[in-house]
């Protein structure tokens, strides 16, 4: 089972198109497809647009011709899950729960987390200091189970998101000023498969990721800025290797999601006004293999394509490195844009997609050489990160959903 989990997350990552796109970023959190989206496009070019039942940062998820989001209402009290036809827009339906309003980041919303999907159900997750809640539903909305972990120690808000490996759903709610835990839940019925204890000492909003080595022994990879990087066995939680890699002078934070590429991951973290860092390691012995602190983006998640690595940084510094040895090949300022990024590029071919604070999506060329290919105007306040299926561009704003229609 392990060997075919491995090829086929291989397979869906290199043809992202013909796939879905179930988790923030979707393949593997890898951000690729293969659609042909266009640079430059207006609104007379959205195939539609439609209003959401509620507000958030979330990103949009897909299986199949269904959309599923997170949204909020009433600062919080109001927490909703959501379904959105892929083909016409239209509001399929809302589930609505009662939650409380919390203290967060000003930028953060009560509706930062994205769920995650399989061909059978839809999972959402939203949670503070009184609460964790996990949901559970089919595709027609119904409820298939809920559990409530009990709480969050963190007072930016909460904006982690869940992972499906296999038959397990897999969370991590790393605690502010130590503790908190990783925990795989059975997807099919959220009971407890494993649960490990982490020493965090500082929030994370990083989503895990999978390394697969092509030989059924996958590694289940997180990001904290007091831990470092980790890696578990998915099926056990248990401890691989574990190494101490970001910077100790200050608190900093892991924001940004780990990716994989080849036979290297790669974990950020840091600190807005500070350093930041981005290593790669070797998954095998847990080694560092290389590093930059140049203008690594502290929120935003790199992407990887067209075999290069690219950086986008929060304040629209733009970086091109060489993904094996860290070589870099240019670094420029986003043309157009006087914004901050918050959401993460998403790559249709090898053209990079990414949405600023204020609604303006850059689109820059995957390739050796800068290339901005356009800035499209939106003009809302938006900070999730686009998702690509279908053959087309879905983006959420603060409180709509816009599709663009590929190529």
């Amino acid at each position: 089972m392990k060997t075919t989990f491995t090829l086929a997350l291989i397979l869906a990552i290199q043809s992202a198109d013909a796939q879905e796109w179930p988790r923030f970023r979707g393949p593997n959190g890898s951000g690729v497809s293969e659609a042909s989206i266009p640079a430059k496009w207006s609104s007379d070019d959205h195939l539609w647009k439609t209003q959401l039942p509620g507000s958030g940062h979330g990103s949009p998820v897909l299986w199949g011709k269904k959309i599923f989001l997170n949204a909020a209402r009433e600062d919080g009290k109001t927490r909703l899950v959501s379904c959105v036809d892929a083909d016409s827009g239209k509001v399929l339906w809302t589930r609505e729960f009662k939650s409380n309003t919390h203290k967060k980041h000003k930028q953060n919303s009560f509706a930062s987390s994205t769920p995650t999907a399989d061909e059978e159900r839809v999972y959402s997750v939203w949670g503070h200091k009184g609460e964790l809640r996990i949901l559970a539903f089919d595709h027609g909305g119904k409820t298939v189970w809920e559990r409530d972990l009990g709480g969050v120690n963190g007072n930016h808000g909460f904006g982690v998101s869940p992972i499906i490996y296999e038959d397990l759903l897999i969370l991590p709610n790393d605690q502010e000023k130590g503790g908190g835990y990783v925990i795989a839940l059975d997807k099919r019925t959220g009971k407890t498969q494993w649960k490990i204890p982490r020493n965090s000492k500082r929030l994370t909003f990083a989503t895990p990721c999978i390394y697969p080595d092509g030989k059924g022994k996958e590694q289940l990879i997180l990001t904290n800025w007091w831990l470092g990087v980790t890696s578990l066995v998915p099926d056990t939680g248990k401890l691989n290797w574990e190494k101490d890699v970001f910077g100790k002078p200050h608190s900093e934070r892991a924001i940004a999601s780990p990716i994989t590429y080849g036979k290297l991951v790669y974990g950020t973290c840091g600190f807005t006004t500070k350093d930041k860092h981005l290593v790669a390691m070797d998954p095998k012995s847990g080694e560092e293999v290389w590093r930059t602190e140049k203008s690594v983006p502290h929120i935003p998640t790199p992407i990887i394509a067209n075999d290069l690595l690219f950086m986008w940084g929060d304040g629209g510094i733009l970086s091109c490195l060489d993904p094996i040895d860290g070589k870099s090949h240019w670094r420029v300022r986003v043309e157009d844009v006087q914004d901050t990024f918050y959401g993460s590029p998403v790559a249709a071919g090898n053209r990079i997609f990414c949405v600023s604070s204020f609604g303006k999506v850059a689109v820059i060329e995957a390739a050796k050489e800068f290339k901005q290919l356009a800035v499209n105007e939106l003009n809302e306040l938006c900070r999730s990160t686009p998702a690509i299926a279908n053959g087309n561009l879905y983006i959420r704003t603060f409180e709509n959903l816009i599709c663009i229609q590929g190529q």
